[in-house]
C-alpha cells in the first residue's frame, strides 16, 4: 500500500500579498537607506578633502613665517592654535622626534561609528607632508567625526523607516483583511455547491469585484439548479413515456387476443349458427312450397338474410384476426389482404413487392402484426377516400427493422386528416412509436399520398439504443 504525504498548505491569499507589500517597501527602504549611505560618503568625502586642503594651504604659510624663529615657535603655534577641523597634525624633528601632536577632538568624544558603516563612508587616505627646516608637519585627515554625524542620521532614518514600515505593513495587513473579507463567504457556498446544495446563494458582498464574483456564482448556481431540473423533468417525462408505451404494447396485445377471440367465436360459433339458420330457412321454404307463399317467402327472406349476414362475419374476420398473418406469415398476408381487395375493386391497380420476407414466419410477431395493419389502414384510406386508380404497396425486412411503404396516386391528405376523431392513421402512429418506430403520412409531390413505417426487429428500448449508436 502507498501512503501520500498531503500536499503542503500554501500560505493565505492575505497573507501572500501582505508579504508582496512588506518586501516592496522593504526595497523601497533598503533603496533610502543605500542612497543616504551614498550621500553620507560623498559629503564626507568632499568635507574631509577641503578640510585637508585648507589645513595644508594654512600651514604651509604659517611653516615660511616660523622657519627662522626655529622649531619651537613653530611648536607654540600649533599649541595654541589646536585642531584644524578634522585634521591631526603632526610635527617632527630632523632626528624623527615628535614635537606636536594635535589633541583629541573634544566633539562627541569617546564615540565612533561602527566600523563595517565607516569602512562603507569612509574616503581615501588624505596627507599632506610639508618639509621644513628643523623638521617635518604632517597633515593627516582624520574622518570619524563626519563619519559618527552620518551614523548618527542614519541611525535615526533608520529607525523612522523601520518605524513607518511597521506602521505600513500593520494598515497594509488590515486593509487587505477588510479587502478580501468577502472571500470566505465566496469559498463557502462554492463548497456548498461542491457538495450538492445548488439552492446556496451568496449574500451580497460589500466592494465592487466581490459583488460580482457574488453574482456570478450565484447565476452559476441557478443554471446548475435549472439544468438539474430540465434533467429531473426530462427523466420523469421519458419514464412516464417509456410507460405509457409499454401499457399500450401491453394494451394492444391485448386487444389483439381479443381480436383474435372475437373471430375465432364469429368463424367457430357464430358462422355455424347463421349457417344453420339459412339451412332450416331453405328447409323451411321448401316444405311449406305453395301450401302456404307467404309463409314460404318469409323462409326465403330468412335464408337470404342469412347469407348476407354469412357474407359480412366472413369479410370482418379477416380485419380482425387474418388467418394468414399467423399461419403463414407476413407475405401471406399481404398478399390475401391484396387479393382480396382486388376482387372488390376491380377498377384499381394494386401492386404489392416483397423484399427480404421470403422467411416472413419468422419475423417477431409484434413488428409484422404492425405493419399489416399499418398496409390494411393505408390500403383502405386509398380504396376508399383517395379517388386514384393505382396503390402500391412494398414491404421489406432486413435483419435489423421491417420497412412499409403505401403510396397512392389519389387526391392527396385532406387538410384536416389528423384532427381529433381520426383514428386509424394517428393510432398506428403511436403503435409504431410504442415498437420504437416510427410512421409518416404525407403527401407526395406528384400528388397522392406515401405512407411509411419503420419498425424495428429489436424491442423498443433496443431500438432507441441502435438508433442512438447509429447517430
Amino acid at each position: 500500500m502507498t501512503f501520500r504525504l498531503p500536499p503542503p498548505r500554501s500560505p493565505s491569499l492575505r497573507l501572500q500579498i501582505h508579504l508582496i507589500v512588506a518586501a516592496l517597501m522593504g526595497l523601497f527602504v533598503v533603496a533610502v537607506i543605500a542612497l543616504q549611505i551614498d550621500a553620507t560618503r560623498r559629503s564626507v568625502r568632499e568635507e574631509i578633502t577641503a578640510g585637508n586642503r585648507v589645513a595644508a594651504q594654512l600651514l604651509q604659510r604659517v611653516s615660511w613665517v616660523y622657519a627662522s624663529a626655529g622649531p619651537q615657535a613653530l611648536v607654540q603655534f600649533l599649541s595654541q592654535l589646536g585642531r584644524v577641523r578634522a585634521n591631526d597634525i603632526r610635527f617632527e624633528s630632523e632626528d624623527g622626534r615628535v614635537l606636536f601632536t594635535s589633541p583629541l577632538a573634544t566633539y562627541k568624544q569617546g564615540r565612533y561609528a561602527p566600523d563595517w558603516y565607516s569602512a562603507l563612508v569612509s574616503p581615501p587616505l588624505q596627507r599632506q607632508v610639508i618639509q621644513m627646516s628643523g623638521g617635518r608637519l604632517t597633515i593627516e585627515a582624520e574622518p570619524s567625526r563626519a563619519i559618527l554625524d552620518g551614523w548618527d542620521e542614519f541611525v535615526v532614518l533608520a529607525g523612522t523607516g523601520a518605524a513607518v514600515l511597521l506602521l505600513l505593513n500593520v494598515a497594509v495587513f488590515w486593509g487587505v483583511g477588510r479587502a478580501l473579507r468577502p472571500l470566505p463567504t465566496i469559498v463557502h457556498g462554492l463548497t456548498r455547491l461542491q457538495q450538492g446544495e445548488y439552492t446556496a446563494r451568496l449574500p451580497p458582498l460589500p466592494g465592487r469585484e466581490a459583488a460580482v464574483i457574488g453574482q456570478a456564482v450565484n447565476r452559476l448556481a441557478e443554471a446548475i439548479e435549472a439544468e438539474i431540473d430540465a434533467r429531473i423533468r426530462a427523466f420523469e417525462a421519458e419514464r412516464t413515456l417509456r410507460e405509457s408505451r409499454e401499457f399500450a404494447r401491453r394494451l394492444e396485445a391485448h386487444t389483439d387476443a381479443e381480436r383474435r377471440a372475437i373471430a375465432r367465436e364469429l368463424h367457430d360459433e357464430f358462422a355455424q349458427s347463421v349457417t344453420a339458420i339459412r339451412s332450416l330457412a331453405r328447409t323451411v321454404q321448401t316444405r311449406l312450397g305453395d301450401r302456404d307463399a307467404t309463409s314460404a317467402q318469409a323462409s326465403g327472406m330468412i335464408a337470404d338474410e342469412a347469407a348476407r349476414l354469412y357474407e359480412a362475419m366472413h369479410g370482418l374476420i379477416p380485419r380482425l384476426a387474418p388467418p394468414a398473418l399467423d399461419d403463414l406469415g407476413l407475405a401471406d398476408a399481404l398478399t390475401e389482404l391484396v387479393d382480396a381487395s382486388r376482387s372488390r375493386y376491380g377498377d384499381m391497380v394494386l401492386e404489392l413487392h416483397l423484399h427480404g420476407l421470403e422467411q416472413s414466419q419468422s419475423l417477431p410477431v409484434e413488428p409484422a402484426r404492425a405493419a399489416y395493419r399499418v398496409a390494411q389502414e393505408a390500403l383502405t384510406n386509398a380504396l376508399r377516400h383517395s379517388g386514384g386508380t393505382r396503390v402500391r404497396i412494398c414491404a421489406e425486412a432486413d435483419p435489423t427493422a421491417l420497412q412499409l411503404t403505401v403510396e397512392d396516386d389519389g387526391a392527396g391528405l385532406p387538410d384536416d386528416w389528423a384532427r381529433r376523431g381520426h383514428y386509424g392513421l394517428r393510432g398506428l402512429r403511436e403503435r409504431a412509436a410504442t415498437l420504437g418506430g416510427r410512421l409518416s403520412v404525407q403527401r407526395r409531390p406528384e400528388g397522392g399520398t406515401r405512407v411509411q413505417a419503420w419498425l424495428p426487429m429489436a424491442g423498443p428500448q433496443d431500438a432507441q439504443e441502435a438508433q442512438g449508436e447509429t447517430t
